[in-house]
């Protein structure tokens, strides 16, 4: 049965940001599609979320373009045309570049490049044939400036940036927008579901504190409002939080001094033998530092985690 509701897709709203601004789209009255690549998630995030509103879950993986194609119809199906659009899919690969892998690479652009390719260019042609829409890309300060020990994510991120700043020029006066959404650090938990490479008890050891500490992050809930106002106002470009607004301000007009200053935080953080190129989840990284300091350290995001589906 097709809702009379406005309808809402969010691929990557099982957990983390995508799952507080599927409930931030729910509390302003959307019904709300939720797609992730695994049905148990999907199926706590759905149970979380049904209270809000109205919210369908469906199994995806973004980074095949037939799959999404299948999405979008099924959501159209079920619940009516798609009014807006917010890609949160995404992973985190954390490590020195002598343990990145070209698979490390592959994974993060097929997720966070093409990602976002595939679901907007699924949605676009209903949208242009209403001349209405909305379109969210949420990339990252990631895509901004490369920080140290995040290259595979920062090159999908900056793919993602790209995309959606070239959409909104493609689709000027069509009556559909695209936003360029980036986010600083967040507390949503999202380092226990991140993953390390190299030595990774200690790339979680700097990597878990700053992605949970105020002033290094921002609050989630927080985070989501501002997605979401943006979004549907048809900005072109969200900055979330002060990091992405100093760091854009900064590299622009000093994008030499900034690359220098990512180099010398880079050889600030650990190195790492060749071998070492596996990755490792966050909670097995913290498990294995086994550490009272970074527990401490890490206590607003890992309250956050359970709230947030980012534990299983």
């Amino acid at each position: 049965m097709v809702s009379t509701l406005k309808t809402a897709l969010v691929p990557g709203g099982s957990r983390g940001l995508g799952l507080l601004v599927s409930r931030e789209l729910l509390d302003r009255g959307f019904a709300v599609a939720i797609a992730a690549r695994d049905d148990a998630e999907l199926a706590r995030a759905r149970d979380q979320l049904s209270e809000h509103g109205t919210v369908k879950d469906y199994v995806c993986d973004v980074r095949d373009t037939e799959a999404v194609q299948g999405l979008v119809h099924d959501v159209e199906r079920d619940l009516g045309p798609i009014d807006v659009l917010i890609t949160v899919a995404g992973i985190i690969q954390t490590g020195p570049l002598e343990a990145v892998t070209l698979e490390h690479f592959r994974d993060a652009i097929d997720t966070m490049t093409y990602g976002p390719i595939h679901c907007a260019l699924a949605v676009l042609p209903s949208m242009r044939g209403r001349r209405s829409g909305r379109i969210g890309t949420v990339a990252s300060v990631g895509g901004l400036v490369s920080p140290p020990h995040l290259l595979p994510y920062a090159t999908a991120k900056f793919g993602a940036v790209g995309f959606s700043e070239g959409l909104a020029v493609a689709l000027a006066g069509s009556g559909v927008s695209a936003t360029t959404i980036a986010p600083g650090l967040m507390r949503t938990g999202s380092h226990e579901r991140a993953f390390f490479t190299g030595q990774s008890e200690k790339e979680y050891a700097w990597f878990g504190p700053a992605a949970s500490l105020p002033v290094l992050s921002m609050n989630a809930e927080r985070a989501a409002r501002i997605v979401v106002d943006g979004v549907l106002a048809g900005k072109p470009t969200v900055l979330v939080g002060w990091l992405p607004k100093v760091a854009h301000r900064v590299h622009g007009l000093a994008p030499g001094l900034t690359t220098r200053a990512m180099g010398i935080a880079n050889r600030l953080l650990p190195g790492a033998r060749p071998e070492q190129s596996d990755l490792r989840e966050g909670r097995e990284a913290a498990s294995g530092l086994n550490s009272k300091v970074v527990k401490v350290l890490t206590t607003l995001g890992s309250k956050a985690a359970p709230k947030n589906n980012e534990r299983g």
